[in-house]
């Protein structure tokens, strides 16, 4: 059976560029969800392993350094460019989506947290002062409601970033990966982006305007040399997908583009790589900045591509790889 997202009520008025959102009321119900087994958050294929501060794997000694993760969260001075709009954040409860929810609540913005880790969801809302929604973004009808419980308590959605993602082990090589891996991955990484832009696009059409922002890989524009070749191709079709809805609906004044993350050092990459440190540090060569992304620095990404400063930015593939796709010869 085919689902499309409700079209919003009529009767709430649009909010208009940059003017606060009507108020939000003090419910805040959680949308009920199925738990699956898999988590599901921001992920790319090659993490950084070592502890929780931050720390990337041995690498060369010119490595750039990492910034100061106080003024990439808010804890330092940042615009306020997202003053009084709502961003509904897909996998808010760790990695990027964490990173993400707190940058854009920093920037003025009523943060919706899904996540299907209802601890770590809950914990990124209120940390944030935002709204937490319980959600597995392979269901339709919870993506659904995602949205709509956004739009409920805040008046509008403004912002998707629609992050949610896994990296499972056993996506491997195509010659070891099963189709059931195939499948999961497939399902929580790009159909969850097209649900969740089903959702979200009725809402922004009424407005008229909105930025989706869909989390993508850099390894779905260049091949990987450790291969996950379903987390690969679900990748290259959050660029084809991201492409297509930009130009459809850009005259519509609603900009769709896809992030592409280098290596990131988050909880869930360094996890993936912990027992293979050697293979981590076969990709961190390969990163002329000679180190792994932090989540501030793509947060602070997704939110110039939620504003207005990137009001000409639309159906791109937007990298944030350190170099990567770049280089042909990695410098020392």
């Amino acid at each position: 059976m085919t689902r499309t997202a409700p079209e919003p009520p009529s009767s709430r008025p649009a909010t208009a560029p940059g003017a606060p959102a009507p108020g939000a009321p003090a419910s805040t119900a959680q949308t009920p969800a199925a738990q699956t087994p898999a988590a599901q958050t921001s992920a790319a294929p090659e993490p950084a392993p070592g502890p929780a501060s931050g720390t990337p794997a041995p690498g060369p000694a010119s490595a750039a350094p990492a910034p100061d993760p106080a003024a990439a969260t808010g804890a330092g001075p940042v615009c306020r460019r997202l003053e009084g709009r709502t961003a509904v954040v897909t996998g808010a409860g760790s990695g990027i989506g964490l990173a993400t929810a707190r940058r854009l609540a920093a920037e003025g913005a009523h943060v919706v947290c899904g996540d299907i880790d209802q601890s770590a969801g809950k914990a990124a809302a209120d940390e944030v002062g935002g709204l937490f929604a319980h959600v597995d973004v392979t269901d339709p009808d919870q993506v659904e409601a995602l949205f709509r419980a956004a739009y409920d308590t805040y008046g509008s959605v403004d912002v998707a970033f629609n992050n949610a993602g896994i990296s499972p082990p056993d996506d491997d090589s195509i010659l070891e990966t099963g189709l059931e891996a195939w499948k999961r991955v497939q399902e929580v990484n790009l159909t969850s982006v097209y649900l969740c832009c089903k959702a979200a696009i009725p809402y922004m059409r009424r407005q008229g305007r909105g930025s989706i922002v869909n989390t993508a890989s850099f390894v779905a524009r260049m091949g990987a040399a450790t291969s996950q070749i379903s987390y690969t191709a679900s990748k290259g079709g959050v660029l084809a997908l991201s492409r297509e809805l930009g130009v459809q609906f850009a005259r519509e004044g609603i900009r769709v583009n896809a992030l592409c993350p280098g290596p990131v050092n988050t909880p869930l990459l360094r996890e993936l790589f912990a027992k293979d440190p050697e293979r981590a540090a076969r990709r961190l060569v390969h990163i002329p900045l000679g180190r792994f992304a932090e989540a501030e620095e793509i947060a602070a990404a997704v939110a110039f591509l939620a504003s207005d400063d990137a009001s000409f930015v639309n159906a791109t593939d937007f990298l944030v790889d350190g170099g990567i796709s770049g280089a042909y010869v990695t410098p020392l």
